[in-house]
């Protein structure tokens, strides 16, 4: 009689808990790379990229090897050879030796720029001095332009003009933030 006497809800309050479940949610890991500031996490972003891109350039490479291995035309045309030594070029020089250089000065600068390995205010004056040093650059580039613009001689016209002073034109351009 006391067994029907009892609450229904005390037996299932002495049961242990149950360790919550996890529900795996896809994209997850993605994310969390993707939305990471761990210098490591970046610099192994930026090595992986670099190693596949160094993949492909190598492709192109072997590629292009393997067309002059023997005269005439065997895998590509000349026009195919222009474009994959061109690619191969671009691919290695930007999309692998940069990031590769980011990699691993993401890996190993910011253990070398704590208190301990960086005491004292040197590398905080380095780092004002290439930003003055930059403002300078685009201040030097606004100037060129101006001049080139506004304070030609009379009867100068842009298809008249030097072709250093052409040159001093687009480098400024270039050189200038958009």
């Amino acid at each position: 009689m006391s067994i029907l006497n009892e609450p229904q809800g005390a037996a299932a309050d002495t049961a242990p808990a149950a360790p919550p479940v996890r529900k795996k949610q896809p994209g997850i890991a993605a994310v969390k790379w993707l939305t990471t500031t761990d210098h490591k996490t970046i610099g192994t972003m930026y090595l992986v990229t670099s190693f596949a891109f160094f993949c492909v350039g190598g492709l192109m490479a072997l590629l292009m090897r393997a067309e002059l291995a023997r005269p005439g035309e065997q895998i590509m045309t000349n026009e195919q050879f222009n474009q994959a030594f061109t690619m191969h070029g671009t691919i290695m020089l930007l999309m692998f030796a940069t990031p590769l250089f980011a990699g691993f000065a993401n890996w190993i600068m910011p253990p070398l720029s704590d208190a301990v390995r960086s005491p004292g205010v040197g590398a905080d004056m380095w780092i004002m001095g290439l930003a003055f040093s930059g403002f300078g650059t685009i201040l030097g580039s606004v100037n060129f332009i101006t001049t080139i613009i506004c304070m030609r001689a009379p009867g100068m016209t842009m298809f008249r003009m030097p072709i250093f002073t052409w040159n001093v034109l687009l480098t400024g351009v270039r050189s200038s933030p958009s």
